[in-house]
């Protein structure tokens, strides 16, 4: 008699979850597709969006990141950046990607890790730019906090993807020394940017 093994082979606690993401229409769509994939998995669960607006603009921006850290991420355990076509130009999300894996007092900081959408442009779907993918997280791919993986809809592959960046917030330290971004950025790619 064969022995199927289960889906689920490992032990799991319970993750909490923050997802970064462009606000863009597109991205929007696949946001909300990620959350139903997560919510078939009991051991996630989805934290609710930074109000950036919410925060005093005029506020230094190490301030805001801690403010983001402390107030928003503080018991998040895995940031996930989905990544689009316009994701790396974005302010906010360098903030959050900066606040999560930030160790703070109030907390030992978040693994980190990108999804990259359909929404993403590339001919080659094995290779992504990395000029245009959140310029913090491509270097903390580099350093090897984070990883970086294609959409994918199976709970348990997305599981499994963030239990590996959960174990490896603990063991290695983040690239967290790019200035934050003042404003957006544009262009083609950041390295045109000057970032």
């Amino acid at each position: 008699m064969n022995h199927v093994p289960e889906r689920n082979m490992f032990p799991e606690p319970q993750y909490k979850v923050y997802v970064s993401y462009n606000h863009s229409i597109e991205d929007q769509e696949y946001r909300n597709h990620f959350e139903e994939i997560l919510l078939a998995n009991q051991d996630v669960v989805i934290m609710k969006p930074a109000q950036i607006g919410n925060i005093d603009p005029n506020l230094d921006v190490e301030t805001i990141r801690q403010k983001i850290r402390d107030e928003y991420l503080r018991d998040s355990a895995v940031t996930v950046v989905l990544i689009g076509s316009e994701t790396w130009k974005r302010r906010h999300v360098d903030w959050e990607i900066g606040a999560s894996v930030r160790k703070t007092q109030d907390s030992p900081g978040s693994g980190l890790l990108g999804i990259i959408l359909p929404t993403y442009p590339r001919n080659d779907i094995t290779q992504y730019n990395q000029y245009t993918i959140p310029p913090r997280l491509y270097d903390n791919i580099k350093c090897g906090f984070a990883s970086i993986y294609d959409w994918e809809t199976d709970p348990f592959i997305v599981q499994k993807w963030i239990h590996d960046a959960f174990e490896r917030r603990n063991k290695l330290d983040p690239d967290n020394s790019r200035p934050s971004f003042v404003e957006n950025l544009f262009g083609d790619a950041w390295h045109e940017s000057g970032v």
